[in-house]
């Protein structure tokens, strides 16, 4: 599953069981998942650009603990993390409630998968802590419905850092490189294993879907079947 990060191949997969989809006349659910500076609010504001879709972001910027967090991890890891589950419940219960095809920025499987199961590994959330998170994510879970498609943005450790860097927002800008790459392990190991829906996997280091034509093309094919 795992391809090299400098190809410019976008992989296509679809694991989820063999069963009917009734897409006729149905509202879709598109979830765009990357490491840190992938590019999933650009290709966000891209397709809402070429279809009729509204955008679902990432709530960083009312995040109250997001700065105190990237200042001592340890210390509002679970309070940080909390607050995404809880935001993150709050923003599918309302997209369920739409009648007309949504596309979200960043996804609760990856809050949990990805970035509270990386502070539970560095220990810089108690067992205590994420015992509780976990419990909470469950039973979230169970509540919602999963994407009609899963588009990763693959993006190297080296991109990731110069856009991080580019964007110039003061809590990321002392980021460790180390927690980088455990985010990109544990992605593409999550990816790798994902089953909830089709995928789409885009180098978005590579691609230039907003001025190549023919990266413009083949993203949209690739993902225009499920719109």
């Amino acid at each position: 599953m795992t391809q090299p990060h400098d190809t410019r191949q976008i992989i296509e997969v679809d694991r989820t069981p063999e069963t009917p989809r009734d897409v006729a006349g149905k509202r879709r659910y598109i979830a765009v998942a990357g490491n840190i500076g992938a590019g999933k609010s650009s290709l966000v504001e891209f397709l809402c650009q070429r279809y009729d879709i509204e955008p679902y972001f990432e709530p960083n910027e009312e995040n109250p603990y997001l700065e105190d967090f990237y200042a001592d991890m340890n210390q509002w890891s679970f309070a940080s993390q909390i607050y995404f589950l809880t935001a993150k419940f709050k923003l599918h219960l309302d997209l369920d409630q739409t009648t007309h095809s949504v596309i979200q920025d960043r996804t609760i499987w990856e809050d949990a998968e990805i970035f509270a199961e990386n502070l539970y590994r560095k220990k810089l959330m108690s067992e205590r802590d994420y015992r509780t998170y976990r419990q909470l994510y469950e039973a979230v879970r169970s509540q919602i419905q999963p994407p009609d498609l899963m588009i990763y943005l693959r993006c190297p450790i080296r991109a990731v850092k110069k856009r991080i860097k580019l964007r110039g927002r003061e809590m990321e800008k002392n980021i460790p490189t180390a927690y980088l790459k455990q985010l990109d392990r544990l992605y593409e190991g999550w990816i790798a294993n994902y089953n909830l829906s089709p995928v789409v996997i885009i180098p978005s280091h590579e691609l230039d879907y907003v001025t190549d034509l023919v990266d413009c093309h083949d993203i949209l094919t690739a993902i225009e079947k499920y719109l």
